[in-house]
C-alpha cells in the first residue's frame, strides 16, 4: 500500500469492517499555499498516510539558466522563491562571482545585506499573516501585508520593480540608493519595531486559540531535522544551531555579526516564534548596516559578456526558508554548462508525510503552513 494511493485501505476489529477514505487536498486549495496536492489516507479524522504530489508548477528553471547568458540569470531566479527574490539573486550572483574570483565592493555588499534583510522581513510577514489565515484569523494577514507593501515600495524605488526586482549584478548591484531612501527605510524600521511587531505578538503570540492549534503540534526533534537536512526556521525551531550567515558568512555578514534565533520547542508554535524573532533581528541588522554603510562604487567593472573560466562551484545563502544554493559548472562559454538549484522549500517539504502520520485532519493545515513552503521553490 505504501506505493499505491489509489485504493482505500480496510480495517477490521471486533467483527466490524471499516473502510479508510482517500482525500485529495489541493492542488487548487488556498491552504496549500500554491499548487500542491496532498493525497491523504484517513481513518476517521486520523491521517494514516500522506503522499505529496508536486510538479504542477514546474518550469524547467535550471535548463533556462543553461540556455541564457550569465548576466540574465538574476532576472530568472527571481521566480524560484518568489517571496525572496533579492536573496535568490544574491545566491546566483555570488555563484558566478565565485567562479570568476570577483569580490564585490564593500558598499555593494552592504546594500545586498540591507535589501536581503528587508526581504526576509517581507517574506516572514507573508508566512505569519497567511499562517493566521490558515488557522481562521483574518486580521493578521491584513496587518502583515500592510507592512510588506511598504517594503515593496522601497524595493520599487531602488530597483524599479516591486515583485521580481532584477537588482543584483555579478560584481555588485544595479543602482545605488536614491535620495531619501535611507530616511524612508529608517522610518519604516522604527515603526515596524515599535508598533507593528508588538501588535502582531499581541494578536497571535498570546492568543489562546492560536496556541491551542500550534503548541505541541507537528513536533520535529533535532535528530529528525538533521536526518531530513532541514534548514532555516524549521530547523532552528528544533534547536539546530545552523545559520549560513554565521556558520559560513558571506558578503557583509563577515563584518556584521548575526544573532542566530533558536528555540527548543520543535512544534508549529516554535517555528512561528523563530520567524517573529528573526524579523526583529533583521531590523537590527539593517540598522547596523545603514549606520556603517561605506562609500565608494556599487559594482566591480566586468565585461558585458561574462565568460567564467572552466570549473565548478557551490554557493549558498541563508534565505527566509533556509539554505538556498546553486551548484554551477562553467565550460568557459557565456552560458552555464550546468546549473542546479537547492531550494529549501523542496527539502523541508520532505518531512511532511512523517509529521502528518497519526495527526488529525484539523492539524494538517497547521503543520503544512508552519513549514512555510513556496511552490516556485519546490517546482523548479
Amino acid at each position: 500500500m505504501a506505493n499505491d494511493v489509489s485504493a482505500p485501505l480496510t480495517t477490521e476489529f471486533a467483527g466490524l469492517r471499516s473502510e479508510e477514505m482517500i482525500l485529495n487536498l489541493g492542488p487548487q486549495h488556498p491552504s496549500t499555499h500554491g499548487v500542491l496536492r496532498l493525497v491523504l489516507v484517513l481513518d476517521g479524522e486520523t491521517v494514516i498516510q500522506c503522499t505529496p504530489i508536486i510538479g504542477y508548477l514546474h518550469r524547467g528553471m535550471e535548463k533556462i539558466f543553461e540556455n541564457r547568458p550569465y548576466m540574465a540569470g538574476p532576472r530568472y531566479i527571481d521566480n524560484a522563491d518568489y517571496l525572496s527574490p533579492m536573496l535568490n539573486e544574491t545566491c546566483y550572483a555570488g555563484a558566478v562571482e565565485q567562479l570568476m574570483d570577483i569580490e564585490p565592493p564593500r558598499r555593494a555588499q552592504y546594500l545586498r545585506l540591507i535589501v536581503g534583510e528587508l526581504e526576509r522581513i517581507a517574506s516572514h510577514l507573508v508566512a505569519v499573516g497567511t499562517y493566521g489565515l490558515d488557522l481562521g484569523a483574518s486580521t493578521p494577514v491584513l496587518w502583515c501585508f500592510r507592512d510588506r507593501e511598504q517594503i515593496l515600495d522601497m524595493f520599487e524605488a531602488v530597483s524599479g520593480h516591486r515583485f521580481t526586482h532584477n537588482y543584483m549584478r555579478v560584481g555588485g548591484v544595479l543602482y545605488d540608493l536614491p535620495k531619501g531612501w535611507i530616511q524612508t527605510c529608517e522610518k519604516f524600521l522604527d515603526n515596524f519595531e515599535k508598533v507593528s511587531l508588538p501588535e502582531l505578538h499581541e494578536l497571535l503570540t498570546g492568543n489562546e486559540i492560536f496556541e491551542a492549534r500550534t503548541q505541541g503540534v507537528g513536533y520535529i526533534d533535532p535528530q529528525q531535522a538533521l536526518a531530513y537536512a532541514l534548514t532555516g526556521p524549521v530547523a532552528r525551531a528544533s534547536g539546530v544551531n545552523f545559520d549560513l550567515r554565521v556558520n559560513r558568512p558571506y558578503g557583509a555578514y563577515r563584518e556584521i555579526a548575526v544573532r542566530t534565533q533558536i528555540r527548543q520547542d520543535g512544534d508549529c508554535f516554535g517555528r512561528y516564534r523563530v520567524r517573529m524573532d528573526e524579523m526583529a533581528e533583521s531590523v537590527r541588522l539593517c540598522r547596523v548596516a545603514l549606520a556603517n554603510l561605506p562609500g565608494g562604487s556599487i559594482t566591480t567593472r566586468s565585461p558585458i559578456a561574462l565568460r567564467p573560466p572552466r570549473g565548478e562551484t557551490y554557493y549558498a545563502v541563508e534565505s527566509a526558508r533556509g539554505e538556498e544554493s546553486i551548484y554551477m559548472i562553467s565550460d568557459g562559454s557565456e552560458y552555464p554548462y550546468r546549473a542546479k538549484l537547492r531550494g529549501p522549500s523542496f527539502v523541508n517539504l520532505q518531512i511532511l508525510p512523517e509529521l502528518l502520520r497519526g495527526s488529525k485532519i484539523g492539524d494538517v493545515i497547521a503543520i503544512l503552513g508552519s513549514i512555510d513552503i513556496v511552490l516556485g521553490d519546490v517546482d523548479r
